[in-house]
């Protein structure tokens, strides 16, 4: 197995992952995730990273880390090795716990860090039971579900959102002191603000009405080559900081090959035997969806320049487009195919 492609930079911010193997769980108990947050505390002095939110899961976890010293995987791996030794020693088990190593994509910190926070924070609360599920968000936002919550299923979001205590949440919000490693500033900084009360109840204003109105997209969606979350320029800054063998990582030829939306257009354009002007701002089409999707994928624009493109005002009908062709792409075979030729002819890729 290729080893995942890392970007590593000072002061670079990460959105971090594992998961444990098989999916089973690696948190049975509080003794178990009272002392992995130890050890991403013991973290922070041995390595010198910095702790910007995290949440703690059965079987997997989320952290948004920051490394002054360009050192996540000495970080990463000291805290997985030692926590899984613990964790065996303590049930007699013997093996390995996490599926793989860990995952990381790097963060453009002014555009994203306080979206992806949201993100990490709503984990406990986007489970199936609640709505928030990813499964039943793609049909609702692909207009084959109903959108609008029950009452009680409102305060339940909400409810189990304040009271989890394996999150960076309540320190955010102010409802506990944290951990002392935890540091909240810079996010409640980038929101627009500082770190008093008032700022603390406009963060958890922002993340509470995603909770209640669950999110129009997720910030994966944005993703370049699995590893990237950022704008244009931010990832081609990425890109030349990539290093490794680019046969061995998709990840690192996926990164290299970025295409741009005028590329696109004149993909979808061939497949369809029509002008983009002609269909751009046809409701409904499949090839105007399909350029508005593979414009998210493979050039990583944003709702805004989407919308500009097809002459749009509305974000959000955008979002809705690419969630619909997405969802249409998953039952129709057809499409599906055509979508898969359009990325291997904008990819280069060799099948």
């Amino acid at each position: 197995m290729a080893r995942p492609l890392r970007i590593d930079f000072s002061h670079g911010w990460y959105h971090v992952t594992a998961r444990g193997l098989e999916r089973r769980t690696i948190f049975k108990d509080d003794p178990d995730r009272a002392h992995f947050l130890e050890l991403v505390g013991a973290a922070t002095e041995r390595f010198g990273v910095v702790i910007h939110a995290y949440v703690l899961m059965d079987n997997h976890y989320h952290l948004v880390v920051e490394t002054p010293a360009a050192n996540l995987s000495q970080a990463m791996q000291w805290v997985n090795v030692s926590y899984s030794v613990w964790f065996n020693r303590r049930r007699g088990r013997v093996g390995p716990l996490f599926q793989g190593r860990f995952k990381a994509v790097v963060v453009e910190v002014a555009a994203y860090a306080v979206e992806l926070s949201r993100y990490v924070h709503l984990n406990p609360v986007r489970v199936k039971r609640l709505g928030l599920a990813k499964a039943t968000q793609q049909r609702q936002q692909a207009g084959l579900g109903t959108a609008v919550p029950a009452a009680e299923v409102v305060r339940e979001r909400v409810h189990r959102l304040r009271g989890y205590r394996w999150s960076s949440y309540r320190a955010y919000v102010g409802s506990e002191r944290g951990q002392e490693w935890l540091v909240t500033a810079r996010v409640l900084e980038l929101l627009g603000g500082g770190t008093g009360p008032v700022d603390r109840a406009k963060y958890r204003a922002f993340v509470e009405a995603a909770a209640r109105e669950g999110l129009a997209e997720s910030p994966w969606e944005r993703l370049t080559a699995g590893l990237v979350l950022g704008g244009y320029q931010f990832v081609e800054q990425m890109r030349e900081l990539a290093q490794g063998n680019a046969q061995q990582q998709p990840a690192l030829r996926a990164l290299q090959r970025r295409c741009g939306i005028a590329e696109v257009v004149r993909c979808v354009e061939g497949m369809k035997g029509e002008r983009w002007t002609s269909f751009c701002d046809r409701h409904g089409d499949w090839g105007r969806d399909v350029v508005l999707l593979l414009g998210r994928q493979l050039c990583g624009m944003k709702l805004r320049e989407l919308a500009e493109l097809a002459g749009m005002q509305n974000e959000a009908t955008i979002a809705l487009a690419v969630q619909r062709v997405a969802a249409r792409a998953e039952k129709d075979a057809g499409l599906r195919t055509q979508i898969a030729a359009a990325k291997r002819q904008l990819l280069n890729v060799k099948t």
